[in-house]
């Protein structure tokens, strides 16, 4: 299967629950994310082509973001369960972001970035 994304995904190191608005329900929360969708982990399935709003509770101890909860409204791209496991990756893109809220998720990115890094080793 080809990537399509327009941009790298990050995976983040941060609990971020994911709601869906109208009725408020916990979808699941976010494996990875960037400036144009995110993917969650859920334990139910989606359509793709749904529409809807999501709200996302970032860590609410961050100085830089004065309001950690976003709404976003967004379109299920693709649901799968790939390894066979009792929950769904679902992969969601922005359909209308603020500059505001973008600011938001790269100050999130740079904090909570999984990185994989490695201490250089020592020449002997």
């Amino acid at each position: 299967m080809s990537d399509k994304r327009k941009e790298e995904r990050k995976r983040l190191m941060a609990f971020t629950p994911v709601y869906a608005l109208n009725p408020r329900i916990l979808l699941g929360y976010i494996e990875d994310l960037n400036s144009l969708g995110a993917m969650i982990i859920s334990e139910n399935p989606m359509e793709p082509d749904t529409t809807l709003t999501l709200e996302i509770s970032f860590p609410d101890d961050l100085p830089e973001i004065p309001n950690p909860l976003m709404r976003l409204p967004v379109r299920v791209v693709w649901c799968r369960d790939e390894n066979n496991h009792p929950y769904y990756d679902i992969g969601f893109e922005f359909t209308e972001i603020k500059p505001d809220d973008k600011e938001v998720i790269e100050v999130i990115l740079k904090r909570f970035e999984f990185r994989h890094e490695f201490p250089s080793a020592g020449v002997v």
